[in-house]
Parts: structure tokens; C-alpha cells; sequence
């Protein structure tokens, strides 16, 4: 007899799935700035913030304590604050336009707040 097992509902991690979104927007945006505007060391900068986000929050899925966890999410929120730099800096010296900045900050500024709120509620 073959029992059939319930499937698996898991609860979206919401943090998990737009730090990773952002990352994907932080790639493509890397490629154009190679490729089209052929700015190479900016680029680098935002591709190694950028992507350090999600990276950290994955981490943080394992972390050894709560006190690793914290710090995990604590050095991704400084991640995304470096990130929303090298974004104003390819705003300002015009590498994007007004579009493309205003839409990916926003996903980052997103990720600020999640961030911030995630980590005031585990120090508590």
C-alpha cells in the first residue's frame, strides 16, 4: 500500500526571497555596466555588495547561535547600505538613469528595512 504524503507548505521567507530577487537586478545591472557602458571598477563594487546580501541571509540560516545570526544579518544590512552607495555614485556620474536608480534603490531600501526589523526583533 503507497501512502501519500501531504506535501511540504512552507512559509515564504520573504527576506530570503528578495535579497535573492536583488541579487538577480544586481547581476543584470553589472552585465549592462560592463557590456554597454564598459565601467568595469563601480560595477565590481556594486556586484560584490549586491550579491553579498543574500549570501549572508543564507548564512544566517545556519547560523551557529543567535548571536551568529544577528551578526550574519548585521554585516548583510551593511552590505546593502554599501550597495545603495555605489548606486547613487552610478546615478550621480550618470552610468544609470533616474529609472533604473530609483526602481533598484527601492528594492533596496526594502531590504534596509526588513533587515533592520529582522534584527531588532532576534536582539530581543
Amino acid at each position: 500500500m503507497i501512502v501519500e504524503k501531504e506535501p511540504f507548505l512552507e512559509k515564504e521567507n520573504i527576506i530570503k526571497t528578495k535579497s535573492y530577487g536583488f541579487a538577480i537586478r544586481i547581476v543584470n545591472l553589472y552585465k549592462i555596466l560592463v557590456e554597454e557602458k564598459k565601467e568595469y571598477i563601480l560595477a565590481k563594487h556594486l556586484l560584490r555588495a549586491g550579491t553579498s546580501i543574500g549570501a549572508l541571509v543564507r548564512e544566517s540560516e545556519h547560523a551557529e547561535s543567535k548571536a551568529d545570526f544577528i551578526h550574519k544579518l548585521s554585516v548583510a544590512l551593511k552590505e546593502a547600505n554599501e550597495s545603495e552607495y555605489w548606486l547613487d555614485i552610478l546615478y550621480d556620474t550618470k552610468f544609470i538613469t533616474s529609472q533604473m536608480h530609483k526602481s533598484i534603490t527601492k528594492d533596496n531600501k526594502e531590504l534596509l528595512k526588513l533587515l533592520t526589523a529582522i534584527i531588532k526583533t532576534s536582539k530581543h
